[in-house]
C-alpha cells in the first residue's frame, strides 16, 4: 500500500471501500482487523481533507454579485433536492 498522502481522492476512496468490504466480511484476525481499521481511518481523514480543500476552492471561485470574485459559502444540496 502506498502512503495515504500521495493518493488522489479517487484512489483513497476506492481503497477505503475495499477496506470496509474486508472488515465487513469478518474473516480477519484481530490484528488484521486493527491494521485495516487504522488504514481505513487514515484514508477517510485524507478523503475528508481533499474534500475540504475542494470546497474551499469552490468558495474562492464563486463570483460576488457585481464585484468579481469573493469568498462565498458552499451550499450542499441533497440528491433530488431542487436547488432553484
Amino acid at each position: 500500500m502506498s502512503e495515504v498522502e500521495n493518493l488522489s481522492f479517487e484512489e483513497a476512496f476506492a481503497e477505503l471501500e475495499e477496506v470496509v468490504q474486508q472488515l465487513e466480511a469478518g474473516d480477519l484476525t484481530l490484528d488484521q482487523a486493527m491494521t485495516l481499521f487504522e488504514r481505513g481511518m487514515a484514508l477517510a481523514a485524507h478523503c475528508n481533507t481533499r474534500l475540504d480543500a475542494a470546497e474551499l476552492r469552490v468558495q474562492q471561485l464563486s463570483p460576488a454579485p457585481g464585484e468579481g470574485y469573493d469568498l462565498t459559502p458552499f451550499e450542499e444540496h441533497l440528491p433530488g433536492e431542487n436547488s432553484l
